[in-house]
């Protein structure tokens, strides 16, 4: 079984109030592994699975999620269905996205992180959470009752197509 599988089931298989910690530890490992690297400024961290877990301060199942929470942030994603500890992983980290995935995760406890400031400017960090932010919003395209008409006859759409 992969490890992000086991990672789900030993998270379903918790009882309530023991699954909350899991989490909680696991934040904190996440927060740190992720200090790590961008500190570092390892933009690829590749070797064996349960190689790289032990190296950012995780368990082989904790990596299984890490790796499927990363996922979405690198140049080529990770099978983490198939991810077992003696796979060999190339994570190549696209800080942009990784940076914007925190924001849309809302994981404040990873974007506000200080190492940040060694990979991103803030005015790097303003314009990608100005897209994030503009990448959620709703966009109507319909035609308002007052607006031209777009077959081009110059009419309002009111007195027009809209009859």
């Amino acid at each position: 079984m992969s490890l992000y599988k086991n990672w789900e089931q030993s998270i379903e298989k918790a009882t309530p109030a023991n699954a909350q910690n899991m989490l909680e530890e696991y934040y904190a490992k996440e927060k740190d592994a992720y200090a790590m690297i961008l500190d570092g400024k390892m933009e690829v961290i590749s070797g064996k699975a349960a190689e790289i877990a032990e190296k950012l301060g995780l368990t082989a199942d904790e990596f299984g999620a890490f790796a499927d929470g990363i996922n979405t942030s690198l140049e080529t994603q990770v099978d983490v269905d198939a991810l077992e500890a003696d796979s060999d992983v190339e994570l190549k980290i696209v800080w942009n996205e990784l940076y914007k995935n925190m924001h849309k995760a809302k994981a404040e406890w990873l974007y506000t992180l200080p190492e940040w400031d060694g990979i991103l400017t803030e005015e790097e960090k303003m314009t990608l959470l100005r897209e994030y932010r503009q990448s959620c919003q709703a966009v109507s395209h319909k035609v308002g009752r007052n607006d031209p008409c777009p077959c081009g006859s110059g009419k309002k759409y009111k007195n027009c197509c809209m009859d």
